[in-house]
């Protein structure tokens, strides 16, 4: 095992007794209009306990993106956070001032983008951008940033890391460039890394290798980890607790193991049932249609116009994120005992096929 570099920044608070690291509370995040607030990420509820990683999960335009950012308040103008409470390590991030965030990003919560030739600067020599990680937050001298940036390039796997330390983006493979983001994000050993697709623009061997090294990582740095994806093969392999995300809201949220298992969303039922190998007599399903724009969301369950089981209480209101089982939520109508208005009758394949 490689030793990894100690570069603790030193801005830790002590979790109370059962405190989640981080708790999302009605986080509502939209982009003014002029025909009004376009809501990208809805009301949505998130824990994330210390040492757990979460897997995110929905198609492209769900908000997963979004609320990342939104986290460490880098939303791109002219989006805003409307309303709710980010809390980190007791304190709500929302309301933390400028400087107080740059005290946080980096050193606190890392960030692992989708794309790391447009994330990585093109000017400066890979060596120098994680010099800078560390130097930006006081954890090294200019002296020693080269030396520092060797270590954390040897700690992501990345060989002959003495010359390649002065190389530049477009000299590195893909694979290696998503490395040096990974040293890059974890350089002032934050404990709350987020990884945003970071497979996304990979082969399938190297998309293997760098779950592979995130994996040893967040085992080795006892990182938590938010990862966000829209392949749920992913979250199986990595992830502890799994929320679906679709429309900018959560439709089902729990242990990764439970919705595998038993997926009550019909989304989640739909983006299993389109996952390559899982039976090799299985018929792949896609889920027609598409996800709706954030001026065009009807005005019941989002994914009403595409589900094979709507009825007539999903086009009409929202439906509550409701328990169906310890620490599994899902916001379906099909799972509300007193929702099936007087006269209607749900379809067949309801909570009573699932059990």
């Amino acid at each position: 095992m490689t030793s990894l570099p100690s570069s603790q920044a030193g801005t830790e608070t002590p979790l109370e007794s059962g405190e989640p690291l981080l708790q999302i509370d009605h986080l509502t995040t939209g982009f003014d209009s002029p025909g009004g607030l376009l809501r990208a990420v809805d009301d949505i509820s998130l824990s994330l306990r210390q040492g757990e990683t979460l897997g995110l999960v929905g198609e492209s335009g769900s908000g997963k993106s979004l609320t990342a950012l939104s986290i460490l308040r880098l939303l791109p103008p002219p989006g805003r956070i409307v309303s709710g409470r980010i809390v980190f390590r007791g304190r709500d991030l929302v309301t933390l001032s400028e400087r107080g965030m740059r005290a946080v990003r980096g050193a606190d919560i890392g960030l692992v983008f989708q794309e790391p030739m447009t994330a990585l600067n093109p000017v400066y020599r890979v060596g120098t951008q994680i010099g800078e990680a560390l130097l930006v937050h006081g954890l090294t001298t200019r002296r020693e940033a080269r030396g520092r940036a060797i270590e954390w390039l040897r700690a992501v796997k990345v060989p002959d890391a003495e010359h390649r330390v002065d190389d530049y983006p477009h000299q590195l493979s893909g694979g290696l460039r998503q490395r040096v983001l990974i040293a890059i994000a974890l350089a002032c050993r934050p404990a709350l890394l987020i990884a945003d697709e970071p497979t996304t623009a990979l082969d399938v061997t190297i998309q293997a290798e760098i779950l592979d090294l995130l994996r040893r990582l967040r085992e080795d740095l006892q990182l938590s980890m938010l990862l966000i994806t829209h392949d749920l093969g992913v979250v199986a392999r990595m992830a502890d607790r799994v929320a679906v995300m679709y429309a900018g809201r959560i439709v089902e949220e729990g242990p990764v193991r439970e919705i595998l298992r038993q997926p009550r969303h019909p989304y989640t039922r739909g983006l299993l049932s389109s996952i390559p190998g899982r039976g090799a007599d299985r018929t792949l399903r896609a889920i027609e249609g598409t996800v709706p724009s954030l001026d065009g969301l009807p005005p019941g369950c989002a994914f009403a116009p595409r589900c094979a089981e709507r009825f007539a209480l999903c086009d009409e209101a929202v439906p509550p994120l409701d328990p169906v089982a310890p620490d599994h939520r899902v916001r379906c109508y099909l799972y509300s005992g007193d929702a099936v208005p007087a006269g209607s009758d749900p379809p067949a394949t309801t909570v009573r096929r699932d059990g």
